[in-house]
């Protein structure tokens, strides 16, 4: 169980306009990573170092974004004005959480530009929809040289995670120890009695630490 990725709802002003906001402010491009058609959205990513990325998703106007969970919470968040949807743990063998969880994991996939597919499965989207604190589970069935972080720069890396909530209600959900997948991020838990979800992350860069 590790970090994977932190998703990032766009705003008012559409995927683009939002992915040169953020990159402008981190010093790099954000790059197209195509439509997930059975979920309704697009996404455009940026790796980071660890084999982790950030990526900024955007609900399309499609019936499967109304039906799919993930869907959902893109369009409610981005209705919000956008902001910090998640973070995501990525998993070996997902038939482990969905045992615990008690439900099937749903399948994703999308097409890049260059026209390759990447395929994944995912659980846990109700639970983050819920309280925000929570994570969501991948397990990855792409090879691992496709994965969104392949290409990153050792200058550009996630140094710290910003969340409202409990450690402990978040290490139930996961089934062990939040620091499991956390080890090689810092973590700051604030406002316990607060919203819960992502607050902020900050990141390092050439031109030093950066907060979103």
């Amino acid at each position: 169980m590790r970090l994977d990725h932190l998703s990032f709802a766009a705003g008012p002003d559409g995927l683009a306009s939002t992915a040169q906001r953020l990159g402008g402010l981190l010093g790099k491009e954000f790059v197209d990573g195509g439509v997930h058609p059975r979920f309704g959205t697009r996404n455009m990513t940026l790796p980071l170092a660890g084999d982790t990325y950030l990526e900024i998703v955007e609900v399309l106007d499609h019936p499967a974004s109304d039906k799919a969970p993930f869907g959902q919470a893109v369009r409610a968040r981005s209705a919000l004005g956008g902001g910090w949807l998640g973070w995501v743990v990525a998993v070996k063998d997902i038939s482990v959480v969905e045992q615990r969880l008690g439900r099937e994991a749903a399948t994703g996939s999308r097409h890049r530009p260059d026209g390759s597919e990447l395929r994944w499965k995912q659980i846990g989207i109700n639970g983050l929809i819920a309280d925000p604190q929570l994570p969501f589970f991948i397990e990855w069935e792409s090879p691992r040289e496709m994965h969104p972080s392949e290409g990153a720069s050792d200058d550009f890396s996630l140094a710290c995670l910003e969340i409202a909530g409990d450690p402990l209600r978040v290490s139930e959900w996961l089934g062990e120890p939040v620091e499991a997948p956390l080890e090689d991020v810092k973590v700051e838990w604030v406002a316990p009695n607060g919203t819960p979800g992502i607050l902020a992350a900050q990141f390092q860069t050439p031109n030093g630490l950066v907060r979103l």
